[in-house]
């Protein structure tokens, strides 16, 4: 496994993909290596694991936030392929229609639980799902924190969001593009819901509520049709009062991203 150059304690991570034609991201550590969702094709991420020098043969576990396509779609293939346990609770397994899995592995939301090295705390949040979680990862001293796919922002994500070193949090929509936008009014209503997705402003005040100089952001689950990187970036930098160039996201379908932590 290929090693960016981090101290004992540190966590890579890997955005493979995030945005509404997939999300998949990878954290690896020592000689855990952990996917949070697997929404493109399993070719596809096996080739981005690649480009980013980690072998799907080295994955541990493949965690499932819930079971919409975007989130799932790859899952099977990969859990079949590469013989990866599929990690979720009961509900988004029942939900998910990703076919036999080589092992699934089920736990309960709130209830933390080992993988490898990693600490996982699954978080509960509200989306229009079975039951979709967010989760906060830990190794020692460092925490990550991935949450998307929320109408708002629970207080279990808010207090894993003071704690974390980063930040993967949704910035889906800005609220005039989406009103202006294309989309049928049932569906505009689902997404400005409790139950639908968060905003560039919900995701800018949840932050600034969070405030830490020393953790680092990045905003998933952009919308391509209802908001776009620079906008997003732009809103959060202005509500933090930071420099953008503070803020991270992936500028181009085709993007992808890795830091350590």
């Amino acid at each position: 496994m290929k090693v960016l150059g981090c101290g004992l304690s540190s966590i890579e991570v890997h955005v493979l993909a995030s945005g509404s034609d997939g999300n998949c991201t990878v954290l690896a550590v020592e000689d855990t290596v952990v996917m949070i969702d697997a929404g493109i094709s399993g070719k596809r991420i096996a080739r981005l694991m690649e480009e980013v020098g980690l072998d799907p043969l080295d994955l541990d576990a493949i965690l499932l936030t819930h079971e919409h396509s975007d989130h799932v779609s790859g899952a099977g293939v990969l859990s079949r392929k590469y013989k990866v346990p599929v990690c979720c609770n009961s509900s988004t397994l029942v939900c998910s229609n990703i076919g036999a899995v080589h092992e699934a592995k089920i736990f309960q939301t709130l209830s933390a639980f080992d993988l490898g090295c990693l600490s996982v705390h699954p978080l509960p949040i509200l989306h229009n799902a079975a039951e979709p979680n967010a989760f906060h990862l830990r190794f020692e001293d460092r925490n990550v924190l991935l949450a998307t796919d929320l109408g708002r922002v629970t207080p279990e994500v808010f207090e894993a969001m003071k704690v974390s070193d980063l930040a993967i949090i949704e910035a889906n929509h800005d609220v005039q593009m989406l009103i202006n936008g294309p989309y049928p009014p049932k569906l505009k209503s689902e997404i400005r819901s409790d139950r639908g997705h968060l905003s560039n402003v919900d995701c800018a005040r949840a932050l600034w509520a969070t405030h830490s100089d020393e953790r680092r952001i990045f905003l998933a689950h952009i919308s391509k049709n209802n908001n776009t990187p620079i906008l997003a970036r732009r809103t959060v930098s202005r509500t933090l009062g930071c420099d953008e160039g503070r803020i991270d996201c992936l500028l181009a379908p085709d993007d992808h991203r890795s830091m350590v932590v």
